[in-house]
């Protein structure tokens, strides 16, 4: 109970505190536990440590975490709509309230004083901010904890730093250029307000991620929300690629396959009626990393099932919709289960009312959130263990790895998706992938970092409420985020924009 207690507090702490500025304010707020305070209790009471990372995680799924009120403000599902919205499989179909317009008609990509941009920028920093304080009162950036306990808190906080990181390359830098500038660096013991070229990022990201998955080795989670070696192993496989580094994607994405233990979702769980579908509950099996969102934590409009599921009492019940693009349903095949994962007529026309739902399936429904959010399972390591095999000249494991999940998909199980990989080669077998990679992943906020790895061309299909039938290449001014104008204004060393 104690121990609770203690997480309890340190997470409420950190959710309060302000954003990079509070944290590197000289002036001492006894409300706020710092640096300094973690390090000198953590021996005594290393609760303290856990807390602060318990922190890390609710800030994830915090509603108004950036802006404190903001309805698309709600952490990395937060974050998953605006960059589901901007690859374009998800339209904007309807727009009665307004909260996505500017992503969905590309002003905030192209407009650095949209909110947008500040909610991303802070989120991301917020996080590394905390993440550096535990790793610095656990010795710094190349200690390497004794106890156990510490061990294992300090490969949670590394991996915590390199996904925030992670996310600030994908999100603000157009296409991958080991020298282009472009994010300050803060590591908690060097600090550079100006851009730093993306080979220092990335360089970061590797190393703490390969710490990570060290440290972590012998940590048995009990949670899944917390972070463990095989999360910090998908982290490292989208880094890898998002680098172009197809050769150890591929190996990191084989390893979680082959030992990770991770099933794959099964048929009845992809969609509406079958048993365990509606991705809904992060004791599903293949889920690796999410989180358990329970009556307590009070979260009712500003949520993501709200922006999302018909079924929920909020915008996507009320007239915001969120639907698939025209034409990535257009892929689909009949026989897909996955077609079946959104509505064909009506009102819930090409919503995801069969894939993403509250259980009572009652339109507006559900009024205290009670669903879960995913953040990352199994599939994705299949699908980029495909892409990098396909990229790297393994035509045979790249086909394996797609069968093996159309199988399960597909109505003619192992033989449909024989027919379908067999003849696949060269080019078309990578834009397979590609497609089978944007609709398995529907919703769950991985097509924009596909988009990018890909190198992709996205032509807006019918549905959108704006720019349908436009097209965009992954690399324009529309496609990437803007560092945002309070950062602009308020750190003299970034002179320029992206």
């Amino acid at each position: 109970m104690k121990k609770k207690l203690i997480y309890s507090l340190v997470a409420t702490s950190i959710l309060f505190v302000g954003c990079s500025e509070d944290f590197l304010n000289p002036v001492r707020n006894t409300n706020v536990l710092t640096t300094e305070d973690i390090s000198n209790f953590s021996d005594e009471n290393p609760a303290l440590v856990a807390g602060t990372l318990e922190g890390i995680s609710s800030y994830m799924v915090e509603p108004g975490g950036v802006t404190g009120n903001r309805h698309y403000d709600f952490g990395q599902k937060g974050v998953d709509i605006f960059l589901d919205i901007l690859s374009s499989d998800m339209a904007l179909s309807a727009n009665s309230y307004g909260w996505y317009q500017n992503t969905a008609n590309l002003v905030s990509t192209v407009d650095y004083s949209r909110q947008e941009n500040t909610i991303m920028w802070n989120y991301y920093y917020k996080i590394i901010n905390i993440s550096n304080n535990v790793i610095q009162s656990l010795g710094g950036n190349d200690a390497v904890p004794t106890s156990t306990e510490a061990r294992h808190s300090m490969g949670q906080a590394k991996a915590f730093r390199a996904y925030a990181y992670f996310y600030l390359t994908q999100i603000f830098q157009r296409s991958y250029d080991p020298s282009q500038n472009i994010l300050p660096y803060y590591d908690g013991e060097v600090s550079e307000l100006g851009k730093v070229p993306a080979s220092q990022i990335y360089s970061l990201i590797l190393s703490d991620l390969t710490d990570a998955i060290s440290l972590l080795d012998d940590y048995s989670r009990d949670l899944k929300h917390k972070i463990d070696k095989n999360v910090a192993k998908g982290l490292l496989a989208y880094t890898y690629a998002a680098m172009g580094d197809y050769a150890n994607a591929k190996i990191v994405s084989d390893d979680i396959i082959n030992n990770s233990g991770y099933p794959l979702t099964t048929k009845d769980q992809l969609a509406y009626p079958g048993v365990g579908s509606g991705f809904n509950d992060v004791n599903t099996p293949s889920w690796m990393w999410g989180y358990d969102i329970t009556p307590e934590m009070g979260q009712q409009l500003i949520n993501w099932w709200g922006q999302i599921d018909y079924y929920t009492y909020s915008y996507a019940w009320a007239g915001d919709r969120k639907s698939i693009d025209t034409n990535l349903l257009s892929n689909i095949p009949s026989g897909d289960v996955r077609r079946t994962q959104f509505g064909t007529s009506g009102t819930t026309n090409r919503m995801p009312i069969n894939k993403f739902f509250d259980p009572g399936r009652t339109a507006g429904g559900q009024q205290t959130i009670t669903t879960d959010y995913i953040f990352m399972r199994i599939e994705e390591f299949y699908l980029l263990s495909a892409e990098a095999s396909a990229k790297t000249g393994d035509e045979a494991t790249a086909k394996d790895r797609l069968k093996s999940l159309l199988e399960i998909r597909l109505a003619g199980g192992a033989t449909a998706a024989d027919a379908y990989v067999n003849p696949l080669s060269g080019q078309a077998l990578k834009d397979a992938i590609y497609t089978q990679t944007r609709i398995e992943l529907w919703g769950e906020g991985k097509s924009y970092l596909a988009l990018k790895r890909n190198q992709a061309t996205v032509t807006r299909g019918t549905n959108h409420v704006f720019r349908a039938g436009e097209t965009f290449v992954y690399d324009s001014d529309e496609m990437s985020f803007q560092i945002p104008q309070s950062e602009m204004n308020n750190n003299p060393l970034i002179t320029t924009q992206n």
